[in-house]
């Protein structure tokens, strides 16, 4: 078993536990690469991205390229036998892919070829999944295209939301690396092209936040759990002299509501601080929000500040 000379890119706070997998995995980080630092806070002061300092805590060589050109003659400096790359947040050129002696693993919170894109975990929940996973897979020059190495799945709690999936499928994504990271010593790579019927999971805009009450409650709340790491969902009420902007930050699924109540009509106030509001199908029980200049707050004692009361309804825009 031979030890490999691993280059690891990655950014934000998801991918230090699999910098620290890879750390302690025998074989040698040679370079650990993350973008450059950004602005960030009220006094726009450059902050360092979590990777690179848990670089420098591991005392491994760090890098920040500012440009495609750069980050190739970081890796063709480091000379790679291979590749670590979670959450980086560029794309990396085919030929800068082609330094490292057996390529570039990226580990994707997904079960490719679905969910390809920058929010994965978020459209499994969006879109009610019972299932998803980890794939760990070779890059080519193509958008999450390149053939699998391992994958895993991993089913999907009623309870949980973005971030708690999150945190689940990083403890199986660094597991599989460690595993990944043996067999590759060994010598036991695997490439396999992806196979089924891709999907995409696009980056979050604030338009996918909206909330609209004629659409079905599952719906509705599949989009409270998929974006509970932002952009937070949220729908918006005329109040006098202003648009009152709410948003939705823990909800549940209703019984099934009777009568012929329409759309956004609240339809019960529930014991533990909650309320019932009437959806296209269905409804669904507002449990926490925060209203727009205000600190989170049960979601009964927004309705009772607003003077609303069952039978009322939700006008939204």
């Amino acid at each position: 078993m031979s030890k490999l000379r691993i280059v690891f890119l990655g950014t934000p706070d998801i991918a230090c536990g699999f910098l620290s997998r890879a750390a302690a995995s025998g074989n040698e980080v040679v370079g650990v690469i993350s973008q450059p630092d950004r602005a960030a806070g009220r006094g726009m002061q450059l902050c360092c991205a979590p990777v690179n300092a848990l670089a420098g805590r591991l005392c491994l060589p760090a890098y920040k390229p500012a440009s495609k050109q750069e980050l190739h003659s970081v890796i063709a400096e480091l000379k790679p036998d291979l590749g670590v790359v979670v959450a980086y947040g560029r794309l990396i050129p085919e030929e800068t892919l082609a330094l490292a002696k057996h390529g570039f693993l990226n580990v994707h919170f997904s079960l490719l070829p679905r969910y390809r894109g920058a929010a994965p975990v978020q459209w499994a929940l969006l879109n009610g999944e019972k299932v998803t996973g980890v794939t760990l897979f070779w890059l080519d020059k193509g958008m999450d295209t390149g053939p699998v190495f391992l994958r895993r799945e991993v089913p999907v709690s009623g309870s949980d939301d973005a971030a708690s999936l999150f945190a689940r499928l990083s403890a199986v994504g660094e597991e599989l690396l460690g595993e990944g990271l043996a067999k590759i010593a060994a010598g036991d790579i695997l490439r396999e092209p992806q196979a089924g019927e891709p999907s995409l999971a696009p980056k979050l805009l604030p338009s996918h936040a909206k909330m609209d009450f004629s659409r079905p409650a599952p719906e509705l709340l599949g989009q409270v759990r998929g974006l509970a790491c932002g952009p937070r969902p949220r729908f918006t009420l005329p109040q006098p002299g202003r648009l009152l902007t709410v948003q939705v930050l823990a909800a549940e699924a209703a019984p099934e509501a009777a009568g012929a109540a329409a759309p956004g009509t609240v339809l019960s106030v529930e014991p533990g601080g909650g309320f019932v509001v009437k959806c296209g199908v269905g409804g669904l029980l507002l449990k926490t929000v925060k209203p727009e200049g205000k600190k989170e707050m049960p979601a009964a004692d927004f309705l009772n500040g607003l003077r609303l009361k069952p039978g009322d309804r939700l006008v939204w825009i």
